[in-house]
């Protein structure tokens, strides 16, 4: 054998394992394809990323997910997704590379793949058909097919022999494998890969398009009780301060989905029933426009917010009082001898949230809110209906998408979040962020506005007070109180020296209670503690 001979043979005996490797990963694309085109046929939910990745969710512990909430905000779905394609991806060039020598043992791992799609697919709250099996398994079978056939492409040929002239006609020195069919397949499997995605997920796009126009054609009536105009002065005009109505684009989002659930409004209904429920009922969208309406300016937070966190937001949301449809259901609150103390929401992604029956009924404005800051609510934050309870943390009450909501007991049955070690009753604490200056900010000497919000919903804020290092607490200035279920901006003029400083802020809400300086983490029932920041004056 010549030098070139010997070198030739040397470059392709890495070629073979890299495009070993590559039909991994092409055979990867090709299931994830396929997938996303029979889930245009089923629904974009079962589809096998998004199937796995709910079950992922599902199964991670409270601490990290909260964790992931901290890190990645509103992003910890996409992060999650993008490690699930990388996953993926080192899983493919791994069968990729072992299919090289056991073929049939490669593709049973792409199988192997959809399998635990499938089971993801039908295991999700949300399924309801053995059909959400259907794009894991045919997307499995297509490219387990694809890595047999391209790792054909890759097996050793016996060299031909010497034709009598002495010239060799066989594949060249180290060219015992075809190549030529190899490029080929591989063009039409990418080329393949790519078009079924992109139409299944074109058609998964158009599948949303009538609720996208059963939203486009609500017309919310006007409220029967209008909320009253923001009172002048509730708006501070500094610079750096939380908007006093968060619009929303901008209002923050925590949820388990994956998929935004686009619901066609026409079609939508929720079912009223359970334990003390003397009249179940079956409302359609049309049936709650045509009820009275009211319309309220209520904050709401997450109880996965931090101290001095960014999940908490205020809007004017338009529905119908919860109590009164429960009322007219025959319900009672236990304090009035109804057998039920908990109200389970079922949201259309199977989601459960758990609220106090004696909460939603006691006066406070609970509502099945159907508008928010003067339009339909946004896909994104429940359309075409969604829970908005005053006081209460989102996970025991703001249930998004919500079809059904069930009469019962916290002792018979334990929602979602329940489940996962969080509280069964969750009340807002009493908290105040500092949003300007910001941390590691470096203001010059003289006076620096020191502006933020305090919330106490449903019993309001009474008064907010700061510290500068470790000086004496001194009262802010408070902007007019809208209600007492919105958060109230405050400010104070500081008189700020040179040097390093820590500016902290508590708050005291109505009932005389003062925010602690407690730490305690945002599980079970969230984080309590003094947000504090630290500046350099120069």
């Amino acid at each position: 054998m010549t030098d070139d001979e010997k070198q030739t043979r040397q470059r392709l005996t890495w070629a073979r394992p890299t495009l070993g490797a590559c039909s991994g990963v092409l055979a990867g694309l090709a299931s994830l394809g396929v997938a996303e085109l029979v889930s245009a046929a089923v629904r974009p939910q079962a589809g096998p990323v998004v199937a796995v990745g709910g079950a992922a969710i599902d199964r991670t512990p409270a601490a990290l997910k909260d964790w992931a909430i901290r890190n990645f905000g509103t992003n910890d779905k996409l992060v999650l997704q993008l490690g699930i394609l990388v996953m993926l991806a080192l899983f493919a060039l791994t069968l990729g590379i072992v299919a090289l020598r056991f073929r049939r043992g490669g593709a049973a791992g792409v199988l192997l793949f959809g399998i635990v799609g499938a089971v993801s697919a039908t295991g999700r709250p949300d399924s309801t058909s053995l059909s959400d099996a259907l794009p894991s398994l045919v997307g499995a079978l297509a490219g387990a097919a694809v890595l047999y056939v391209l790792v054909g492409r890759l097996a050793r040929r016996e060299p031909s022999p010497e034709p009598v002239d002495g010239e060799r006609n066989g594949p060249r020195p180290g060219a015992d494998w075809d190549r030529r069919g190899f490029v080929i397949a591989a063009t039409a499997v990418a080329t393949a890969s790519a078009g079924a995605g992109v139409l299944g997920r074109t058609l998964n796009s158009a599948s949303g398009q009538s609720a996208v126009a059963s939203r486009d054609k609500v017309v919310l009536p006007r409220p029967a009780s209008a909320a009253e105009a923001v009172p002048r002065g509730a708006q501070l005009r500094i610079p750096g301060i939380s908007a006093f109505t968060t619009p929303n684009g901008d209002f923050y989002r925590v949820d388990t989905a994956l998929v935004v659930p686009k619901v066609n409004a026409t079609t939508w209904a929720l079912r009223i029933h359970g334990k003390g429920v003397t009249r179940p009922v079956t409302l359609t969208f049309d049936d709650l426009l045509r009820r009275e309406l009211i319309e309220r300016d209520i904050t709401l937070t997450c109880v996965s917010n931090e101290v001095g966190g960014p999940y908490v937001g205020n809007a004017r949301w338009i529905g119908v009082r919860l109590a009164d449809l429960l009322a007219e259901c025959g319900v009672k609150p236990p304090s009035k001898g109804g057998p039920a103390d908990q109200l389970v929401a079922r949201s259309v992604d199977g989601m459960t949230i758990g609220s106090p029956v004696e909460d939603v009924m006691d006066g406070r404005d609970a509502l099945l809110a159907v508008g928010m800051n003067g339009e339909p609510l946004p896909f994104a934050h429940g359309f075409p209906v969604r829970m908005v309870v005053p006081g209460l943390y989102g996970f025991v009450s703001a249930c998004k998408w919500i079809k059904d909501i069930e009469l019962t007991t916290f002792a018979s049955y334990d929602p979602y979040w329940v489940k996962r070690g969080w509280a069964r009753r969750a009340p807002i604490k009493t908290e105040s962020r500092i949003d300007t200056p910001k941390p590691f900010a470096r203001p010059r000497t003289g006076t620096v506005m020191v502006a933020g919000v305090a919330w106490a919903q449903h019993r309001g804020i009474d008064k907010v007070e700061i510290r500068v290092d470790d000086g004496p607490w001194q009262a802010a200035r408070l902007a007019a109180e809208d209600t007492r279920d919105t958060w109230r901006q405050w400010s104070f003029p500081w008189q700020a020296t040179k040097g390093g400083h820590t500016l902290t802020v508590r708050a005291t809400d109505r009932t005389g209670r003062v925010q602690t300086d407690r730490r305690t983490r945002t599980i079970p029932d969230g984080a309590s503690g003094w947000h504090s920041v630290v500046v350099t004056v120069d």
